[in-house]
């Protein structure tokens, strides 16, 4: 073994580490399970993940560069509060994706792109059936994401994840805003949607679109609206 290969074996392993630790602390926080204001210790996270505190404290950095956690004054760090203040902005560019997106699929799909969102979308009914959040979230994201793809412009289609993904904490409250079951008007809207996308109708796609987003939107309004406390328990 040559001296490359001794020096490059650690880095490999520790950046596998750091990885592990990231992915997984960034799923627990976007899905609520380590709410906002949640402490985080360096030490409990070496000893859970049985690692020393350097590749946790290199995860930590780079949640930190998302806006997912923050380091106080007194060097304690916290899981990043909901910037509920500045929602719009968020709002404005997820309505605008859904919208493009969509009347681009219409456009530019292929057939093996509807098998692939037809799937998707029985996933989430399936979701929605079991009045499951997180999978709700997870089979929601996928749909719109193969839509993105059926679009065929990668920027696109790139932007709309990152906001899909960064979403995942206000669309868990999203859910839980229903007091009852979830409706299966969203499972009706996401078929419209493929309907129009098959008859490659770009502009009733583009107004399913903004009307299936804009739902979201007016939702999360009426939660905020209503005074109550946000209720994140899982």
């Amino acid at each position: 073994m040559t001296d490359t290969d001794t020096n490059s074996t650690p880095e490999r392993k520790r950046g596998s580490g750091v990885k592990m630790v990231y992915d997984l602390l960034r799923d627990e926080i976007l899905d609520l399970v380590l709410p906002p204001g949640s402490p985080i210790d360096e030490v409990q996270l070496a000893e859970r993940f049985k690692m020393s505190r350097t590749p946790i404290r290199e995860a930590l950095v780079r949640l930190a560069g998302e806006g997912l956690i923050d380091t106080l004054p007194n060097r304690s760090t916290m899981v990043s509060s909901i910037d509920f203040l500045n929602m719009h902005t968020f709002f404005d560019a997820l309505v605008l994706m859904y919208r493009v997106t969509t009347r681009l699929a219409a456009q530019y799909h292929r057939a093996e792109d509807l098998q692939v969102i037809r799937a998707h979308q029985a996933d989430f009914a399936a979701a929605v059936a079991a009045q499951d959040a997180l999978a709700m979230i997870a089979t929601n994201a996928a749909f719109h994401s193969a839509i993105a793809e059926a679009g065929r412009n990668a920027y696109f289609t790139g932007l709309f994840n990152r906001l899909l993904d960064e979403g995942r904490r206000i669309l868990r409250l999203y859910y839980q805003s229903y007091e009852d079951r979830l409706p299966q008007r969203f499972v009706d809207e996401h078929e419209d949607i493929i309907a129009v996308i098959a008859a490659r109708d770009s502009e009733a796609a583009d107004r399913l679109a903004t009307i299936h987003a804009e739902q979201i939107v007016q939702q999360i309004q009426k939660l905020f609206a209503r005074g109550g406390k946000l209720d994140i328990t899982l």
